[in-house]
């Protein structure tokens, strides 16, 4: 029997799933880390490479190539920035205005790996637009109440929108890598998602979108 696998779009050149938040993508350094989206994406096909990422702990939609030649033509599509990706994410307070643009370099924190900081010095550019789809009231867990967003990275640098929405000083709910306890505690996974993909295939170049359903 084949591990569990969310299978969105299958054919003969690409593999599009729904990943589950807890997932790795790929083995861990430690025994009894071998299940990851990628050995079982291989389970079902073979010759399932990644062409990108998603943390651990986030959801939603991911594309593997089938062949050489696919793999190349969708990594390129990734390292050139020639698609868009959406993702939803729900955070702790209510964002005074309804859209913006967080402009921020991030780095690696040395003191603290794998975590990433604002780096201004030594940081790559990153870029993250948001908008708010909905504000939800306090609750006496979050007494600050909740924004539920829908984000639209330029860069895919890692930990990106995390560590943005930090800085704004809304942490996404559910966080074990960057809020405090309580926001921490308000949710049972990361309340990230990766919602929706756009590229174009890799034969014939035909624009094709993909959605996961927002599990949260």
């Amino acid at each position: 029997m084949e591990p569990y696998l969310d299978i969105l779009h299958e054919d003969e050149d690409i593999l599009v799933l729904d990943k589950q938040s807890g997932l790795l993508m790929v083995p861990g350094n430690r025994p009894g880390l071998e299940d990851c989206l990628t050995a079982r994406a291989r389970a079902h096909h073979r010759h399932a490479s990644l062409v990108h990422r998603l943390d651990k702990d986030t959801s939603g939609v991911c594309i593997m190539g089938l062949h050489h030649r696919a793999q190349r033509h969708l990594g390129r599509q990734f390292e050139k920035r020639r698609l868009s990706k959406l993702y939803v994410a729900r955070v702790a307070g209510h964002l005074r205005d309804d859209s913006g643009t967080i402009d921020l370099p991030l780095g690696t924190d040395p003191d603290q790996r794998p975590k990433q900081k604002v780096d201004h010095e030594h940081g790559r550019s990153a870029v993250t637009h948001w908008q708010v789809t909905a504000r939800e009231p306090a609750t006496d867990t979050l007494p600050s109440g909740a924004t539920r967003l829908l984000l639209r990275p330029e860069t895919g640098r890692s930990h990106q929108l995390r560590v943005h929405l930090l800085a704004l000083g809304h942490p996404i709910l559910g966080d074990n890598f960057y809020a405090d306890d309580h926001v921490l505690a308000a949710a049972g996974r990361l309340q990230l998602h990766a919602f929706a993909l756009t590229l174009r295939h890799p034969t014939g170049g035909t624009p094709m979108s993909f959605f996961a359903p927002v599990p949260f």
